[in-house]
């Protein structure tokens, strides 16, 4: 490799832009794999890098030509294969930084805020230096501070750098996907190691893990949330959406899942019952019970209102369905669906119940996959309301969840040979 640097901060490379030999951008770099070898140097012996889609993959080292500020450049063809740490791997900012270590010089403590590379003479980059921020005692404060002197050490001037203890935070890495989608942190988890993405779901609020668990993998989600004391999970699971609570609760063992059925509050538990008694590739066990519903008489202003919530995804938000009292799932009789593009042409004050689309026949709990995704096509909608027998409102399949039903269980890892061809 031909080193514009001799000396590689891994904080300031993340998110530093990935080249190939032509000149054209294939990605950015999010973190540094580094292998731990207990008494000798850390080696660097990859990057992760971040390709259109939000993809995470791997980039050896040896296939990178040169590291230098802003850039770096890459030989070759990108694997698009979804990275995942093994189990010797260690990646250097979501797992190193703000581990606390002792300086050797009268033992005091300090945390990691930055480590270096340094190619070595066998063509390896090995973890050198680190730069550190001591801790410190500050008068009327228990324990600790972090706002003491930062300095650059040599590896061989602490300890504790294989050990990760309960003083290491997870909040830098939860910071820095702050402004990212669900699905990125979930990405990001799917890369840790199991005991750092239980550190960071840990550290997460229930809201927060909540939407990351429903970006995860069956059996991803299935471990994670074993990481979780019994209430804390059932915390989470009244978070999430009830369909997607409902699923993971399916996955579970049936003694399991009863505890923590056990643990919510009675309204959340009662719909996550209702979902479980529907197979999975039913309309009812499909459908969320959370859809936005109304009454006839409620003004077209009110319903754009309700439709802008920031959590509401968007297909659900694309509709709004008209029932008679009560308005809560099972509802009154069931009255029709209006779309949102149709409010958005009426006058603020007029009922809402005057612009159902009566073209719109709903679902049964019992109809099938293919008869929903069949529905929804005909129909080019992107939610469908499903009714029980005396035509009350129960909930509404969204084409998201379809989608997640029709495609292969792996679909968050798949590539397909396009995706190969476009990074290449």
């Amino acid at each position: 490799m031909s080193q514009a640097a001799e000396r590689v901060y891994v904080a300031r490379l993340a998110g530093t832009t990935v080249f190939d030999p032509l000149g054209d951008a294939v990605g950015r770099v999010r973190d540094v794999v580094l292998l731990m070898r207990r008494g000798n140097a850390p080696v660097a012996v990859g990057l992760v890098v971040e390709v259109p889609g939000r993809r995470r993959v791997f980039l050896p080292l040896t296939r990178v030509t040169s590291i230098a500020p802003g850039q770096v450049i890459c030989t070759g063809v990108l694997n698009l294969r979804r990275f995942k740490a093994r189990t010797s791997e260690t990646l250097a900012i979501a797992e190193l930084l703000e581990r606390s270590v002792n300086i050797k010089n009268g033992r005091v403590p300090a945390f990691i805020e930055d480590l270096a590379i340094e190619p070595a003479r066998d063509g390896t980059w090995e973890v050198r230096k680190l730069y550190v921020r001591k801790a410190e005692r500050r008068k009327g404060v228990l324990g600790f501070s972090r706002r003491g002197e930062a300095v650059v050490v040599g590896l061989d001037e602490v300890t504790g750098v294989w050990k990760r203890d309960e003083l290491q935070g997870a909040q830098l890495v939860i910071q820095s996907f702050a402004d990212h989608k669900p699905a990125d942190l979930a990405a990001a988890l799917m890369e840790m190691s199991p005991s750092r993405s239980a550190e960071i779901a840990a550290a997460l609020d229930d809201e927060r893990l909540a939407d990351v668990l429903e970006e995860l993998p069956e059996e991803d989600q299935i471990e994670l949330l074993g990481t979780l004391r019994s209430d804390r999970a059932a915390d989470v699971l009244e978070a999430m959406d009830p369909d997607d609570a409902a699923d993971l609760l399916g996955d579970l063992p049936d003694d399991q899942a009863q505890a923590l059925l056990e643990l919510m509050e009675p309204d959340d538990a009662d719909q996550v019952r209702q979902l479980l008694h529907y197979e999975d590739d039913t309309a009812g066990g499909l459908m969320t019970t959370e859809p936005v519903i109304v009454s006839p008489e409620t003004s077209v202003a009110t319903c754009l209102a309700m439709v802008r919530k920031e959590k509401l995804p968007p297909a659900l938000a694309s509709m709004v369905f008209v029932v008679r009292p009560p308005t809560e799932t099972p509802t009154g009789r069931y009255i029709g669906l209006v779309h949102i593009q149709r409010l958005l042409r009426e006058a603020p004050h007029e009922p809402v119940g005057s612009y159902t689309d009566a073209a719109i026949e709903p679902l049964e709990a019992g109809d099938s996959l293919q008869e929903v995704s069949r529905r929804m096509a005909a129909y080019d909608i992107l939610a469908m309301p499903v009714v029980d027998p005396a035509h009350r409102l129960l909930g509404a399949v969204s084409i998201d969840d379809v989608l997640d039903h029709l495609l292969p269980s792996d679909w968050r890892e798949h590539i397909d040979d396009d995706d190969e061809e476009a990074a290449s």
